[in-house]
């Protein structure tokens, strides 16, 4: 009578009250939720569009959140009631953008322009270089033992270049409404702002309520958590890049460089992206100093060392800290991956996606350490 009960009771034993077989059992539970839905995926296509409608509106209400809501709360502990602080903030915010296009906008149009009118002639310069340099006896040397036509090299690149040009040309319409989508967004970012700064304490109790109450607790310090992680990363990358921007301005100024006020807004907006946007903020200033002079070329990239070594030695450690504790290779690969699979939106939300999935792995890890009992100390024999 007891040999029908033993398959049972190992099956219990082995399987069900195994916890690590359980974990794999869950996880092909969800694989095979994510095969059956990639399979009638057109059923979500409205979802899918509804979350491509509002993703961008939502992000750079974030953004703005995050920079916006201390002051806010600042305004609060003042005996601000809420709503008129955000009025308060809104206004003093359409004010500085009023100033900002009377006086910036003119100047930099002047600069623009000058820079699109002038550009023949850069081109031009650059030409002359390097037909100097292809007809100097070292090039020919150097020509010569690598077996390159520099004739076939040119036609090579303006083929390219003429290639580029067309597909640009060709995708003009698709950039044209992701251009209006991008306007429209941007219209509807001042009324979610404004939501988001009035009641955006309360969504993490929103988000509780709907969770079992056991777990509401540690699901709290996951939010605790990747809110501290995005907040220090967005604040402190905006506040740096902002940084950047105005030592570069100063920068080529005193230099005398051309265009300094463009080129400063460019190195400040690439400079957002960490590590690989001061490598692409460089590259117009140099064509812009090398078609200047060899002297200004060298006064640039000594401005530019010098801004680098502020930011990196000064700026950065006392804004952004080590709040992130992520590697700068981890990061590089990360923006990478990131830009291949997303473009420029995932080259821009590629850190602070990353931190966020870092913040839920960690804790998943130590909540499967601490149940599974798969990581406890083995016994003193065993040691």
């Amino acid at each position: 009578m007891e040999q029908p009960r033993i398959w049972p009771d190992r099956f219990k034993r082995f399987f069900l009250n195994n916890k690590f077989v359980l974990l794999l059992f869950i996880l092909l539970l969800a694989g095979v939720n994510i095969l059956v839905l990639s399979k009638i995926s057109f059923v979500l296509h409205p979802l899918a569009v509804l979350i491509k409608t509002i993703v961008l509106p939502i992000i750079l209400s974030g953004i703005l959140y995050y920079l916006l809501n201390p002051l806010v709360d600042i305004m609060e502990k003042r005996n601000i009631k809420r709503g008129w602080s955000i009025l308060i903030l809104y206004l003093a915010i359409a004010g500085i953008l009023t100033v900002v296009v009377l006086a910036v906008i003119p100047v930099l149009r002047n600069q623009i322009t000058g820079l699109i009118d002038n550009f023949p002639r850069y081109s031009e310069n650059v030409r002359l270089q390097f037909e100097e340099l292809t007809g100097s006896q070292l090039f020919s040397q150097l020509q010569d033992a690598v077996s390159i036509n520099s004739q076939d090299w040119w036609n090579t690149l303006t083929q390219k270049a003429t290639e580029i040009f067309n597909h640009t040309w060709a995708r003009l319409g698709g950039f044209l409404g992701a251009f209006t989508e991008i306007v429209l967004s941007i219209v509807t970012v001042p009324f979610v702002l404004f939501y988001m700064l009035k009641d955006g304490k309360k969504l993490p109790q929103k988000i509780l309520s709907f969770l079992p109450t056991k777990s509401r607790s540690g699901i709290f310090h996951v939010l605790q958590d990747i809110n501290h992680q995005i907040s220090s990363f967005i604040r402190g990358q905006i506040i740096v890049s902002f940084c950047i921007g105005i030592l570069l301005y100063i920068g080529y100024m005193i230099i005398g460089l051309d265009y300094a006020l463009i080129l400063a807004i460019i190195a400040s907006f690439t400079s957002i992206v960490p590590y690989l946007g001061p490598a692409i903020a460089i590259t117009p200033a140099l064509i812009v100093a090398l078609v200047t002079s060899p002297v200004m070329l060298l006064k640039m990239v000594a401005v530019w060392t010098i801004v680098q070594l502020i930011e990196g030695k000064f700026i950065s450690p006392q804004i952004m800290g080590k709040t992130l504790k992520i590697h700068p290779i981890t990061i590089i690969f990360v923006i990478l991956t990131s830009g291949n699979l997303f473009g420029v939106v995932g080259i821009l939300l590629a850190v602070p996606g990353y931190a966020v999935l870092k913040v839920c792995a960690t804790h998943i890890f130590k909540w499967f350490k601490d149940t599974s009992g798969l990581y406890d100390s083995p016994p003193n024999h065993l040691k």
